[in-house]
């Protein structure tokens, strides 16, 4: 078993404090690029000095989740895990309908499957660095017929590689049935991380994932404009009581400029799952032992392949 970095593969036990849905670089597609200039990393220098912020605030591990039509960079990131000394695990795949319908257009289900098997197992974007992580998505409430392709080129291409699998659902939306989609295409559960649930959703869409033995992602923490922190808390102290704690996978999705503490010192991207966030599952009562298992046991068992 390994996890892939852009630095090459490492023993699980290697990777550390993982937080597991973040971006280091990224680009808004067009028609939409102006839309809102505070999204968007576009300097390798400010995601180094984020990194090394999260470094000094006990971070071991990233995942990256930009795909390849919002400006994919793997060379850019192993220059950025190399002068951070923060493994990074870059993904393959597909975002949004919104972000990736231009590019995909035409493609086949065995060009897009192809493609994908060959990040993982050759390189990404005519270099030798390798993704580590598979990413799928679907819209509100619904999967177009593009999302649907590309789910279906994520099970072939998993069941080639073995590659752990992490989506985007809008808004918690669509979850249970975009778990079930993965799975029936061939997905395995334990391989199998839903992504932006920490958005206010029924107890029962938790319970149902938990259920089917996928891994919950609560990963827009500190989105107060979404749902307050102190609600996110509580939902993971009910969701420990019911026995999921090696099911859950935290992290904070920052994606806007102002949102870094490189760019914004009131602000601590990444590092604020650790510097405020965990310790208010401390102070709610959440044990040591869970936070561990949170932190760096349940990313390992996902990301091992």
């Amino acid at each position: 078993m390994k996890i892939r970095t852009v630095l090459g593969d490492i023993k699980p036990q290697e990777l550390g404090v993982c937080t597991c849905h973040e971006h280091l670089l990224w680009t808004v597609p067009e028609p939409y690029t102006n839309d809102d200039l505070d999204l968007g990393f576009d300097s390798i220098p400010a995601a180094v000095a984020e990194m090394r912020h999260l470094k000094s605030k006990g971070g071991d591990a990233l995942v990256e989740m930009t795909t390849p039509e919002i400006g994919r960079a793997p060379k850019d990131l192993r220059q950025i895990s190399l002068a951070s000394d923060v493994h990074v695990i870059a993904a393959t795949g597909h975002h949004k309908d919104k972000f990736s319908a231009a590019a995909l257009a035409g493609l086949s289900l065995e060009s897009i499957t192809n493609r994908i098997i060959s990040d993982i197992t050759t390189g990404m974007d005519d270099s030798n660095i390798r993704a580590g992580i598979i990413k799928a998505a679907t819209s509100k409430d619904h999967a177009t017929e593009t999302e649907r392709l590309v789910i279906q080129a994520v099970g072939a291409a998993f069941q080639a590689t073995g590659a752990p699998v992490a989506t985007h659902t809008e808004g918690g939306t669509f979850a249970v049935e975009q778990a079930q989609l993965l799975i029936n295409a061939g997905v395995e559960p334990h391989h199998l991380l839903i992504g932006h649930l920490d958005r206010n959703q029924p107890l029962s869409v938790y319970t149902q994932l938990a259920e089917m033995g996928v891994f919950l992602g609560f990963d827009q923490i500190g989105k107060e404009k979404y749902w307050p922190d102190k609600e996110r808390v509580k939902l993971i102290q009910t969701l420990i009581n019911l026995g999921y704690t090696q099911q859950i996978l935290l992290s904070c999705d920052n994606a806007r400029k102002s949102g870094w503490h490189t760019h914004n010192p009131y602000q601590d991207g990444p590092a604020y799952l650790l510097t405020t966030f965990i310790p208010a599952l401390q102070k709610s009562g959440v044990s040591e032992d869970n936070i561990y298992n949170m932190l760096v046991t349940n990313p390992q068992n996902f990301l091992a392949f």
